[in-house]
């Protein structure tokens, strides 16, 4: 599972991956501290945007892989 980040007038970033249960690889600039993910069960990915500001505007979007 992949979570996007899409700030007005930008392009998409990847906030996080998740691969397993347990792992979730966030990348640089983010992190679980404010971008909180659960897995709730096998097709179930929850995330939790934490301490809300404005500079979170943005369009979230969640992507999953079979692999």
């Amino acid at each position: 599972m992949f979570w996007y980040q899409q700030p007005p007038r930008n392009g998409l970033k990847l906030i996080v991956s998740s691969t397993s249960w347990t792992h979730n690889f966030y990348e640089d600039g983010y992190s679980e501290a404010k971008f909180e993910v659960k897995r709730e069960s096998s097709n179930d990915i929850l995330m939790t945007i934490k301490n809300v500001t404005s500079k979170d505007e943005a369009i979230y979007f969640c992507a999953a892989s079979d692999h």
